[in-house]
C-alpha cells in the first residue's frame, strides 16, 4: 500500500508540473521567473546540499527545463513543408531533447547519493576465502610484478587468499601460432610469467584459446579456483593494503550482495590533464562518475561492475554462468545480468587501487571507443530498460550509464548547427533574438547552475563539454560501426606507460585544426552578416555567439591534441617515511620524499655522505607496512643535489629478486590515505563565475599553444599556464607530475648528464659535482 501511495503521489506531482509548465506566459514573465529560480539555486548552494532542500532545488530547476522543452517543441520547429530547414531543424531538436533526457536521468540518479557506512572488519576466523585475479594480455612483466606484489601484500589472512595471474598472452593458441616468431614470443612470455608468479608467490594460469577476451580469461580463472569471493584487478591496478579490509565485511551483512565496487584512481594524468597541465589542480574526469554518480546509483541498488578494483561473490557469478561476454564491456554486462536475477551491489567511495591512464591522445581515444561501443552493444543486445527482473530504479540507472555514450551525436550537432544559418541561411530554429535570450539562455543558465550544484567538487564548468568534444570526432564513427553490426567490435587492450619523445601534434589531431579554422571562418561570416544585414543582426549575433562558444571549446581542444614531450614512464607519489641509507659500515638517517615504481628521492643531512658518487650502489632500510623477510632495498644513486637543509638523492631501485618488488610495492602502494588526501586536495568548488573565467583564459592560452605547434619549433621544457594558477604549487601531497625547471633536464629524475628518464632524482636545487 505504501508503495502504491508513493507512485500516486509522484503521478499527481508530475501532472501538476506538466499543467504549470504548459500555461501560456509572455516572454518577460518566463524570463523573470527563470532568473528568480537561478538566484534561488545560487543561494541554496551555500547550504547543505541534502534532504528536502536538495530536492527543492532539483524540482525548481526541472520546472524551468520542462518549460523550455514545451516552448521548444511547440514554437520553434521549422515547417515540414520546408524540408531544407525541417530536416536539420529536427536533428538539432532531437540532440537537444537527448541532452534534456540525460539531464533528467542524472538528476534522478544523484538526487540522494548514498554515503555508505564503513564495512565491518571481521575476525580472521570469519573471513571468507578469496581468489584475486590479475588478467593480462600484453603488459610488461615489470608492471605485472608491481601489481602482483601489491596484491600479495594486502592486509588479510595469508592462508585465506590466493593471487592468480591470468595470462591471455601465453595461451596454447598463441604458443602454437603458425608464425614461428609469434609462437616463440608467446612461449617466452609464458615461461617468464610462470617464473615471475612462482618467485612472488602467486599462481599462473593460462588457457587453450583466446575466446571471449577478458570475460573468457576471467571465466577460466573461475573454473580453476575455489574462493568464496573473487577480486579483480587490471594488470596496471595495484591495490593498497587495506583494500580487502574496507570491502569484504559487506558480504557478511548481505547474503544477496554480489558486488562491492571501488573507484578507479590513477597516479598519472590523462592526455587532457597532461597537455593542459591541470593534473594536480582540477578534479580528474572520472571523479564525477566515481565520486558522485556511482554513489547515486548505489542509492537505487544500481552501482555496477567497472572491470577492476571490485570484489564479487562466486555463487552469484556461477548462477549466471560466469562473466558475460556478449559485449566488449563485460563488466557492466555482467552486473546487469546479476541485478536482473535479484542480486544486490554496493559501492565503497574510497580510492584503494592506483592505476595508469593512457598517456597519448590516440590511446585515450582507443580506450573510450571501446567503452562507447560496449555500452551501445548493451543497449542494442541486452535492452536494459526492458530486461525482466530489474526494478524501475535500476533500469533508469543502466539507461543513464549506457545512453550517456551517445553524446557524440548531440555534441557534433551542437558544434555544426550554427553553420547551417551562418553559411546557408537555413532557419533551423524559429525564434527571435529576444525569445532565444528569454528561453534558451535561461535554460542554459539553469543547466549550468544545476550541474554546479550537484557536481561542483568533482567537475568544473565546461570541462564536460571539452572532454565530450575531443572524443566525439572519433567516437561517432565507432558508434556507427556498432549500429551497422552490433556484434562486430572486438576487445582491445589499452596501451599504458607510453613515452612521448618530443612535442608534436597527435596523429589524431588534424580534424580538430580543420574544424577550428572552419569555425574561425564562420566568425568572419558572422561579422559580415551583422555589418551588411542589420535587419537580422539579432539572429546573427545569437547564432554567432553560439559559434564563438564552439570556437572556444575547439581552441581548448587544440591544446589537448598538442602533445607535450613526456619522457617519464612512471609517475611519482609523494610520501613521508623515515629511512636509513647504508653505505658500507656507515648508517645515515634519511627521509623518503617521493617514490615511483622505478625509484625514489631521498633527503639526507648536508654533510652526511660527502664521498658519495653518482652511479654508486647503496642500500636503503625502512620500516615496512607488510611483514617481509627483509626491509633493505638496494639503490643506485643517479643524481645528487643540494636541498633545503641537506642533500637530495635521486635513486633508481635495483630490483634483482622478488623481495625487492615487494619492498617497492610496500613503498608506493601500501597506504591508501595518501591517495585520499590527494583526491580531496583536488576536489575544490571554485564556483560558476570563477570556473567560467578560468576556463576561457585556459582556452585562449591553449589555442595559442595549439596553433604554435603548426610551425617548426625548438623543444622546450613544459611551462605552466594560467588555469588554476593560485594552486599551481607542487607542494600538494599525493601523486603528481612535478614539472622541471627550464634549465634542467626534461625528466626530473635524470641527472645533469642526461641519465635515462626512469631514474628518480631531485626536483629542486642544483647539481653537486661528484666528489
Amino acid at each position: 500500500m505504501r508503495r502504491i501511495l508513493i507512485v500516486v503521489a509522484w503521478a499527481v506531482a508530475a501532472l501538476v508540473v506538466i499543467f504549470l509548465v504548459t500555461q501560456p506566459v509572455d516572454i518577460n514573465t518566463h524570463f523573470i521567473t527563470a532568473m528568480l529560480v537561478a538566484a534561488l539555486i545560487a543561494i541554496f548552494k551555500n547550504f547543505k546540499r541534502e534532504g528536502a532542500l536538495r530536492l527543492i532545488v532539483l524540482a525548481l530547476g526541472t520546472a524551468i527545463v520542462l518549460r523550455y522543452v514545451y516552448w521548444r517543441t511547440t514554437s520553434t520547429i521549422p515547417p515540414v513543408a520546408q524540408l531544407e530547414d525541417f530536416i536539420p531543424g529536427i536533428i538539432l531538436y532531437v540532440a537537444e531533447m537527448y541532452s534534456v533526457f540525460m539531464l533528467c536521468l542524472s538528476l534522478f540518479a544523484v538526487a540522494d547519493p548514498l554515503d555508505r557506512p564503513k564495512a565491518p572488519v571481521l575476525p580472521d576466523e570469519d573471513q571468507p576465502t578469496i581468489d584475486v585475479f590479475v588478467p593480462t594480455y600484453n603488459e610488461e612483466p615489470e608492471l605485472l610484478a608491481t601489481t602482483l606484489a601489491a596484491a600479495l601484500q594486502m592486509d588479510y589472512p595469508k592462508e585465506k587468499f590466493i593471487v592468480y595471474l591470468l595470462d591471455d598472452g601465453g595461451t596454447d593458441q598463441k604458443c602454437e601460432d603458425d608464425d614461428p616468431e609469434k609462437a616463440a614470443e608467446a612461449q617466452a612470455r609464458r615461461r617468464e610469467l610462470q617464473q615471475l608468479a612462482r618467485d612472488l608467490g602467486a599462481r599462473y594460469l593460462t588457457r587453450a584459446k583466446n575466446l571471449h577476451a577478458k570475460a573468457g580469461n576471467l571465466n577460466n580463472g573461475l573454473a580453476h579456483s575455489h574462493g568464496e569471493l573473487i577480486v579483480v584487478f587490471d594488470a596496471d591496478h595495484a591495490p593498497a593494503r587495506d583494500f580487502l579490509k574496507q570491502t569484504v565485511g559487506l558480504f557478511r551483512q548481505d547474503k544477496k550482495l554480489f558486488l562491492v565496487q571501488t573507484p578507479h584512481f590513477f597516479i598519472n594524468p590523462d592526455p587532457l590533464e597532461r597537455n593542459l597541465e591541470t593534473w594536480d589542480r582540477m578534479p580528474s574526469e572520472n571523479e564525477m562518475f566515481y565520486g558522485m554518480i556511482q554513489r547515486g546509483f548505489d542509492k537505487w541498488d544500481g552501482s555496477f561492475f567497472c572491470g577492476s578494483a571490485a570484489v564479487l561473490r562466486r555463487a552469484a557469478l556461477e548462477e549466471a554462468g560466469g562473466f558475460s561476454g556478449v559485449s566488449i564491456t563485460e563488466d557492466a554486462e555482467s552486473a546487469l545480468e546479476l541485478h536482473s536475477r535479484g542480486w544486490h551491489s554496493a559501492y565503497v567511495d574510497r580510492p584503494m587501487i592506483a592505476g595508469l591512464q593512457p598517456e597519448t591522445f590516440a590511446s585515450f581515444i582507443g580506450q573510450r571507443s571501446r567503452w562507447a561501443q560496449g555500452m551501445l552493444q548493451i543497449i542494442l543486445l541486452k535492452r536494459p530498460f526492458l530486461k525482466s527482473g530489474l526494478k524501475i530504479q535500476q533500469r533508469l540507472c543502466y539507461l543513464a550509464a549506457s545512453m550517456f555514450w551517445i553524446f557524440p551525436f548531440a555534441r557534433l550537432t551542437f558544434l555544426f548547427a550554427p553553420l547551417a544559418y551562418l553559411f546557408f541561411s537555413l532557419q533551423i530554429f524559429n525564434a527571435s533574438g529576444a525569445e532565444f535570450a528569454a528561453y534558451t539562455m535561461t535554460y542554459m543558465l539553469i543547466n549550468i547552475l544545476l550541474q554546479n550544484y550537484l557536481y561542483s567538487n568533482v567537475r568544473w564548468p565546461f570541462i564536460s563539454e571539452l572532454y565530450e568534444t575531443i572524443q566525439s570526432v572519433y567516437l561517432i564513427r565507432a558508434l556507427g560501426g556498432v549500429l551497422l553490426n552490433p556484434t562486430k567490435p572486438t576487445f582491445k587492450v589499452t596501451a599504458k606507460g607510453e613515452a612521448t619523445t618530443k612535442s608534436r601534434i597527435s596523429e589524431l589531431g588534424w580534424p580538430f585544426y580543420i574544424i577550428f579554422f572552419i569555425l574561425v571562418f564562420a566568425l568572419l561570416v558572422t561579422i559580415w552578416r551583422v555589418w551588411t544585414q542589420p535587419y537580422i543582426s539579432d539572429i546573427a549575433i545569437v547564432v554567432g555567439g553560439w559559434n564563438v562558444f564552439n570556437l572556444i571549446i575547439m581552441g581548448a581542444a587544440l591544446g589537448v591534441v598538442s602533445e607535450r614531450r613526456n619522457l617519464r614512464q612512471s609517475q611519482r607519489v609523494t610520501i613521508e617515511r623515515k629511512a636509513e641509507i647504508l653505505v658500507g659500515d656507515e648508517v645515515v638517517p634519511a627521509k623518503i620524499d617521493d617514490v615511483s615504481v622505478t625509484g625514489t628521492r631521498i633527503l639526507v643531512p648536508s654533510n652526511a655522505l660527502r664521498n658519495l658518487k653518482r652511479g654508486q650502489e647503496v642500500n636503503m632500510r625502512f620500516e615496512t607496512r607488510s611483514q617481509l623477510a627483509s626491509n633493505t632495498l638496494p639503490l643506485k644513486v643517479m643524481s645528487i643535489m643540494r636541498d633545503e637543509g641537506g642533500q637530495a638523492l635521486g635513486c633508481r631501485f635495483v630490483t634483482e629478486e622478488p623481495l625487492h618488488f615487494r619492498l617497492v610495492a610496500d613503498l608506493v602502494f601500501a597506504d591508501s590515505d595518501e591517495w585520499v588526501r590527494f583526491q580531496q586536495s583536488r576536489r575544490k568548488d571554485i564556483g560558476v563565475l570563477r570556473g567560467i573565467i578560468e576556463f576561457f583564459v585556459m582556452a585562449f592560452y591553449q589555442t595559442v599553444r595549439g596553433l604554435s605547434y603548426l610551425f617548426p619549433r625548438k623543444e622546450e621544457a613544459p611551462q605552466s599556464q594560467p588555469f588554476g594558477t593560485d594552486n599551481a604549487s607542487t607542494t600538494n601531497h599525493g601523486p603528481q607530475e612535478r614539472l622541471p625547471a627550464p634549465d634542467r633536464p626534461t625528466d626530473p629524475y635524470a641527472d645533469a648528464n642526461g641519465t635515462p628518464p626512469d631514474s628518480p632524482g631531485p626536483r629542486d636545487g642544483r647539481a653537486v659535482p661528484a666528489e
